[in-house]
């Protein structure tokens, strides 16, 4: 069950999930079905019906339960929490989700542990981080959140920012790398600029220079696998540490890329919502 408010006058249930929020034409009948939209007293809402500013609606729709063995505890830091969606600062070294099924320390198995233990049942990931990158993972907490929220992952209007150290000094202080991301047909696991591969598109900003390093924030509008690593090794700046594409070794033996901030407007809750992952 969860709840919204009507912001605009005049617009009906049925504008609601069709046009605004934009739902499968299998959800929307599922819910009408049910009857599954009830007013603030209980009663049916009437899905033609003009409503009200301030008009509070309620969804009862049967929520499944998700496949993640929980972990014994939830040991991640919570940035942001609602009844729609949390957001988490997944660590260094975790994977978001399990593999298989003995995979029970990632991500999502200390995700679900929290929703048990507040009395829900759902949780899935809206997009992914990679084993070696740190920082913020947003999560649906019912399969409409999931629904909008992966459309708008598709539309860029989730903003998703990173930020690493770069080899070396980049001329300019601002740019946009276009260009398509492949597998690699002699490794397994890493990725590479191909003509053949997937649309990928990243977009940084200098924001402190070093000596032969460079600290840049970097805003995807594709998720391919391994992003950021991929475009910046291509423009000739690996990321400090990232031997797979070429970067030097460190002390650590490791790389730093850290998911600072998620922003995005709330279909729901109808307001900005900006979460930050920085110290």
């Amino acid at each position: 069950m969860f709840h919204y408010e009507i912001i605009q006058e005049g617009l009906t249930i049925e504008e609601l999930l069709r046009v605004k929020w934009r739902l499968g034409k299998k959800t929307v009948h599922e819910l009408r079905m049910a009857k599954a939209i009830t007013l603030q007293d209980g009663t049916p809402a009437m899905w033609k019906d003009p409503l009200r500013v301030g008009t509070r609606l309620t969804f009862h729709h049967e929520i499944p339960a998700s496949n993640y063995k929980p972990a014994s505890s939830c040991e991640l830091s919570i940035r942001y929490e609602d009844e729609h969606c949390l957001i988490v600062s997944k660590p260094k070294g975790m994977a978001t989700h399990p593999n298989d099924e003995r995979d029970d320390g990632t991500c999502m198995n200390h995700v679900m542990a929290h929703i048990l233990a507040n009395g829900g049942q759902y949780a899935e990931h809206v997009h992914r981080l990679d084993r070696g990158t740190k920082g913020l993972l947003l999560v649906a907490k019912h399969p409409i959140a999931k629904s909008i929220f992966d459309r708008m992952i598709e539309e860029k209007s989730i903003i998703r920012t990173y930020e690493a150290e770069v080899q070396g000094n980049i001329h300019q202080d601002s740019g946009t790398i276009n260009a398509a991301i492949g597998r690699d047909r002699h490794h397994a696991t890493r990725r590479v600029v191909s003509k053949y591969g997937q649309h990928a598109v990243t977009h940084f900003e200098v924001v402190k220079r070093f000596k032969g390093t460079c600290l840049v924030h970097l805003v995807l509008e594709t998720g391919r696998t391994h992003q950021i690593r991929v475009h910046m090794a291509h423009i000739g700046h690996p990321i400090v540490g990232d031997t797979m594409y070429d970067a030097r070794k460190t002390s650590s033996g490791d790389y730093e890329l850290h998911a600072i901030s998620l922003e995005f407007e709330h279909p729901f809750l109808n307001k900005r919502i900006l979460v930050s992952d920085k110290q």
